[in-house]
């Protein structure tokens, strides 16, 4: 008795995923069909639906495709401690959603009294999401960012944010300025460093990453483009991209 397998329609089908974007994962790598057909159509079995479906809570979760890949990939994964893990998260998030919908009803029912952002703090979802990538994504950065939180949570951890907002503030003030101009390139040089020092060894290639990132998650993008005003999030991408074209790899 064969084992039954289903077509990528039927699989966008029962999961509401469009079929472009199966095709999508299997060109990256991330959801291989299990067989393809003589005449070119993807099938997938029950193992595989069950990557899918590891897949998309992690892109619930707001994990990117890059890195749900390692952690799938990674020897050691556990399925039933991924759950456990996953189940974690979305109760952080569900907490964080209520306590944002108690806020904001306070301010309709009695006004804005009080200037309190410390709602808006996920540092703890951060923390765990961190930890994690740290085990599952299985990568040298992963591990050495695992390792140097021991020192950022002694009391640390506070310390070495500000100090990245600082650096971040700092890039702001030069945007009258081009992204290649020396003075910050200096700067993007120094922010290598640091995220080297306190963070992972962060070679050209995870900075462009990096600057990537800070244009395209929200999160990053909001705190940075506070630190700095708005449009540093983008200038510093640019004098990240800037500074990796000069750079060997």
């Amino acid at each position: 008795m064969t084992k039954k397998t289903m077509s990528v329609h039927e699989v966008a089908k029962l999961t509401g995923i469009t079929a472009r974007t199966l095709h999508y994962y299997d060109e990256i790598g991330l959801l291989k069909p299990t067989k393809v057909t003589d005449a070119g159509y993807r099938m997938y079995d029950d193992t595989a639906l069950s990557r899918l479906q590891n897949i998309l809570l992690f892109r619930e979760l707001e994990f990117p495709l890059k890195e749900i890949k390692a952690i799938l990939d990674s020897p050691d994964f556990d399925p039933s401690e991924a759950i456990a893990q996953q189940i974690r998260l979305l109760e952080l998030q569900y907490k964080h959603i209520g306590e944002l919908i108690a806020f904001t009803r306070e301010i309709q029912n009695r006004g804005v009294t009080t200037m309190s952002f410390d709602v808006f703090d996920k540092s703890e979802i951060e923390k765990y999401e961190a930890e994690v990538k740290a085990k599952w994504g299985n990568t040298k950065a992963y591990q050495e960012y695992k390792q140097k939180d021991i020192a950022r949570n002694e009391g640390n951890y506070s310390k070495i944010a500000n100090e990245l907002m600082t650096m971040f503030s700092k890039l702001g003030e030069l945007k009258h300025l081009t992204p290649n101009a020396g003075e910050v390139q200096n700067k993007i040089s120094a922010l290598q460093k640091f995220i080297t020092d306190h963070y992972y060894v962060c070679t050209n290639e995870i900075l462009s990453g990096l600057g990537e990132m800070y244009v395209c998650d929200e999160r990053f993008k909001n705190n940075i483009d506070k630190a700095g005003g708005d449009g540093t999030a983008d200038f510093v991408k640019q004098a990240i991209a800037v500074y990796c074209s000069k750079k060997q790899v």
